[in-house]
This record gives C-alpha cells, sequence and structure tokens, in this order.
C-alpha cells in the first residue's frame, strides 16, 4: 500500500504553498476578523483564477475534474496558510455533496457557477447544537417548503446557497439546497469562537428549496458525506497543525531567557518534538483516509473517523503549545497564536465533537473485528 502523494499532487502543493504564502497568510486573516467583510474577496477571485474552486467538478460543469487527493492537498495548503475564505465550505463541503447527491437539475444551476468561482456554497446541519450532526434536525420540511432555522453555518453570511438537513411531515430526513436570495430566508451574524471564519443565523420562513434526497437515500448521502467531510477536515487541520508548530519552534529557537534560546532547555524539547509527534500520528491517519475515500475502501468509516480524531487531537495539541511557549505575549490579542486556537476550537465542533467520532471510531472498530470472526 503506497501512501505516497502523485508527483503532480506534490507539484500543486509546491505551487499552492507559494501562491498563499504570497497572497495569503495572517495579517490577511487579521484584517477580515477585524473588519466587517465575510471574507478576502479578492484572494477568492485569484482562488477561483486558478482552478482550485473547479478542482473536483467535472469538465462538462466547467472544473477540472481532478480528483480527491488534489483537493486534500489544496485543503492542507488552506489550513497552514489559514486563509480568510470561504474554501472548506464551498468547496470541500458543499461541493462535494452537490456532486454526491446527483441531482442533474441542482448541478447544472450551480455547479458550473462554483466551479468559476462566481458562486459561494455551504452546509448547515447545526441547530445550536454542533456536538451530533446525524440527529434528527427540527428544520420542517413540507413539500418544496422550508421553515425553521440553523446555527452556527460557518461563511453563512457570504454563501449564496445552502445545503440543509430536514424532516418531513414522516419524520423522514430531507437534504434539500436553498438559494439564500430566494423569498422567506432571512440571516444575521452569529459570532462563534473563530473570528475568521465568519458565521450566521439563517432562518427560513416557508423558503423553497429543491430536495436532493429524502428517507433511506439522504440517510445514505449524510453518512457518505460526513466520512468524506471527514477526511478533507482532517487535512486542514493538519496543515494549521503543523504551521502552529512551526510557530512556535521558530519562537523557541529566537527566544532569549536566562542567557540562552529557550530551544535548548529540555522541558521545551520535549514539548516540541511531543507536536511534531502527534502532527506525524495526524498525517498517517489522513493519508489512510485519504486513500479510502479515493478507493471506495470499505475502511472508510474507520479511517475516516481515526483521521478526524488524530487531526483534532493535533491541532489542539500544537495551538495549546504555541500559545504557552509564547509565554505571556501568547495570550495577547496582538498575537497570532490566537487564529490557530480558535481555528481548533471551530474545527473540533465543525462536523461534531470529539466525542461523536470516537464513538464513530469504536463502531467501525467493533464492526471490522465483528467482520474478521465471521
Amino acid at each position: 500500500m503506497n501512501f505516497q502523494f502523485s508527483e503532480e499532487a506534490e507539484a500543486l502543493r509546491d505551487e499552492a504553498r507559494k501562491f498563499l504564502a504570497a497572497e495569503s497568510g495572517r495579517e490577511k486573516a487579521r484584517a477580515v476578523m477585524n473588519g466587517d467583510a465575510t471574507h478576502d474577496a479578492a484572494l477568492w477571485s485569484r482562488i477561483a483564477e486558478l482552478g482550485w474552486t473547479g478542482l473536483r467538478i467535472p469538465e462538462a460543469h466547467g472544473g477540472l475534474g481532478l480528483s480527491v487527493l488534489e483537493l486534500c492537498v489544496l485543503a492542507e495548503e488552506v489550513g497552514r496558510a489559514l486563509s480568510p475564505v470561504p474554501f472548506t465550505s464551498s468547496v470541500l463541503m458543499a461541493t462535494e455533496l452537490l456532486m454526491a447527491s446527483g441531482h442533474d437539475s441542482a448541478q447544472a444551476a450551480w455547479l458550473p457557477k462554483l466551479a468559476d468561482g462566481s458562486a459561494i456554497g455551504t452546509v448547515a446541519w447545526m441547530e445550536g447544537n454542533a456536538t451530533r450532526p446525524d440527529g434528527s434536525p427540527k428544520l420542517a420540511c413540507s413539500g418544496d417548503r422550508l421553515t425553521g432555522a440553523k446555527l452556527p453555518v460557518a461563511d453563512g453570511l457570504a454563501a449564496d446557497f445552502a445545503i440543509v438537513t430536514a424532516r418531513d411531515e414522516a419524520g423522514a430526513l430531507v437534504i434539500a439546497l436553498v438559494d439564500l436570495s430566494a423569498t422567506g430566508v432571512s440571516r444575521s451574524a452569529c459570532e462563534t469562537v473563530d473570528l475568521v471564519r465568519k458565521s450566521a443565523k439563517i432562518v427560513f420562513s416557508d423558503a423553497a428549496c429543491t430536495v436532493l434526497a429524502r428517507a433511506d437515500e439522504a440517510e445514505r448521502l449524510r453518512a457518505r458525506h460526513l466520512q468524506g467531510t471527514a477526511v478533507l477536515l482532517a487535512f486542514e487541520g493538519l496543515g494549521s497543525a503543523d504551521a502552529a508548530m512551526e510557530m512556535a519552534v521558530d519562537y523557541a529557537k529566537e527566544r532569549v531567557a536566562f542567557g540562552r534560546r529557550i530551544g535548548g532547555y529540555q522541558a521545551v524539547k520535549h514539548r516540541c518534538a511531543d507536536m511534531y509527534i502527534k502532527n506525524q500520528l495526524a498525517r498517517s491517519h489522513a493519508y489512510y483516509g485519504a486513500w479510502a475515500l479515493l478507493t471506495g475502501a470499505p475502511e472508510l468509516a474507520l479511517a475516516a473517523a481515526g483521521a478526524r480524531v488524530a487531526a483534532i487531537d493535533a491541532l489542539q495539541f500544537a495551538a495549546e503549545e504555541n500559545v504557552q511557549l509564547h509565554g505571556g505575549i501568547g495570550f495577547t490579542w496582538e498575537s497570532d497564536c490566537q487564529f490557530f486556537y480558535r481555528r481548533g476550537r471551530l474545527l473540533a465542533l465543525n462536523l461534531g465533537s470529539r466525542t461523536f467520532w470516537s464513538d464513530q471510531l469504536v463502531r467501525a472498530l467493533e464492526q471490522r473485528n465483528t467482520d474478521l470472526a465471521a
């Protein structure tokens, strides 16, 4: 089993890292955090010009039609740069879910716009409780009408459409697409811990929608989407974790205390080593998840849950250690340490809590053992 990315994917990684180092960076994240803009529109336009927004979209709809491995590479680099753009919401989540739905008319209407970056999508699972994304939603779907609310919705103020979960009159799960400019839809800002990736509360009052899937089909679509997104978010978290570790190590090499650089103290070395080990563990799980997602292997449920848990642990640990190693300055508003800490907290709940994914991991291991014993 080969876990190495192809030469083409590695070339894409190199170019993406160079581009984001020049055009993105934490100063732009701070500008979005302190301003009223929902995201960096100029950076988003450049990303669309590079074809990243249409990376996975079939050529027939204006995309490049590349594989999920290239998407994993970009997810990691966007996470590393903390780019203030709706890449996760629109490209990693909404585009993937819309393509998986197989709904021809919805795809024809939105995929070309997603590919050229003229439209932004988002996925709205949560209704205040962010711990379990697989629960029965309260948002009501009657025919092709929605009534209720979703919150928090990441990039909900910037998005042109949202894909939501709802329940119909019989209590069955519904996955529907809503044009957020439609009558009966209202949006307001919703403060969350991550001040760069801004969120919204979206209220639907008898708003028109397009039903993408219903009942058992919707359950299968949601389960598959959660597993795929768990792998992609693992790569985003891995990129952020590596960047937080590098920031901490760079500071330890420069900061002088009691006549020597603090990186020379054994206690600091051990903390840096622990960060590296957790990041490498998360990388191994993420690569396993990418392989399972690419090949459609039956191990996907196990690999996705492992990647998700390992990435949450790695980013939270690196973000906290980065703050601690910076000492008092790490707790200040002026320090960039906060970006990684806040992003780690967000990603830990963005697709269900660590407890939820730990439970998924245990269930997948039990199922594997049962299959082996049969």
